[in-house]
């Protein structure tokens, strides 16, 4: 009786343990026992989860309807209770209600559909920040495009008005590869809360934060799919096409996502990593990274780890 009785009682502390890990997780990625949708970080994905949870309130009580009239027809019109079966052939009380209840229905579903359907491809306003994303096998390449919006973001972190006769800068671009567990220590990311396995990149795509960013998506070699749970963000990636989408990040951190289209071998480790900065960091960093993006990064990573060890302290 006492080996019964541990048991239960570590499976209990097991359950307790990981919840308590689960309340000090990082946002912007899957946690364990997670049984809801990732914690919203974006409009988009705010949308998503009120339409999912709106959903709901459709589909419980219909579930509960046909089963109950499943369970009561089951009982009521068994042979033994009903020896002579009814031959009738119409109802018209019946054809009409169980025509007009789902047309309802699916209305009261379609309108709010069709509205989040329409915002995922209406950005509220121009994008400030364009972002091409290339799917490769097994890792992503990202390319700044250079704009007007983006040189006047950082003169206005900088404090000094922009000039819209200033010649575009040039594009950033890198790759973004799967980080190995052994080149961890060298890239500063031994902390598996906030890198986690199978999910952590070397070169997150970096970008600020309440800044509408257009993603472009294309494909190098075969169809992926750039998919950000945490932002809404879920668009294919086709060799010789544009996608286009957009986002807008409502707060700092890193997120994660993952290529979600079948596309070979290692396919199950093809991470997206996408780190929201400020305003301010984000124009330091990306005249930092037409420079020299390995120094950029790293001096963004030590900006990011003093600014968050001085909030610990406090």
């Amino acid at each position: 009786m006492k080996r019964p009785a541990l048991a239960a009682a570590a499976l209990a502390g097991s359950t307790v343990a990981a919840y308590a890990q689960e309340s000090v997780q990082h946002p912007g990625q899957p946690h364990p026992w997670q049984i809801n949708l990732q914690e919203a970080l974006s409009p988009i994905e705010a949308q998503i989860h009120w339409f999912s949870n709106y959903t709901l309130w459709f589909l419980v009580p219909v579930v509960i309807l046909v089963a109950a009239l499943l369970a009561w027809v089951a009982v009521r019109y068994s042979e033994k209770r009903n020896p002579v079966p009814s031959r009738t052939s119409h109802n018209t009380v019946i054809e009409v209600i169980w025509t007009l209840a789902p047309v309802l229905i699916l209305l009261c579903l379609a309108i709010p559909s069709f509205q989040l359907l329409t915002a995922q491809y209406n950005p509220p306003r121009e994008p400030e920040l364009t972002v091409k994303a290339t799917g490769y096998q097994w890792y992503w390449g990202y390319e700044y495009q250079p704009a007007q919006t983006v040189a006047a973001a950082g003169s206005a972190a900088a404090g000094t008005p922009a000039n819209p006769a200033e010649p575009a800068a040039e594009p950033v671009s890198y790759l973004s590869y799967p980080i190995a567990d052994d080149a961890r220590a060298a890239a500063g990311k031994e902390d598996r809360a906030a890198y986690p396995r199978l999910l952590a990149v070397d070169n997150e795509m970096v970008v600020p934060v309440n800044t509408v960013v257009r993603l472009l998506t294309t494909g190098g070699d075969v169809i992926h799919s750039f998919a950000m749970p945490s932002l809404g963000v879920k668009v294919d990636a086709v060799p010789g096409r544009i996608n286009e989408y957009w986002f807008e990040a409502n707060r700092e951190g890193i997120f994660y996502g993952q290529c979600s289209e079948l596309c070979g071998r290692d396919h199950y480790n093809m991470p997206i990593g996408v780190r929201v900065v400020s305003q301010e960091q984000f124009a330091t960093w990306l005249a930092a990274a037409r420079e020299n993006l390995e120094n950029a990064n790293a001096q963004l990573t030590a900006e990011i780890a003093s600014a968050n060890s001085v909030v610990a302290q406090r």
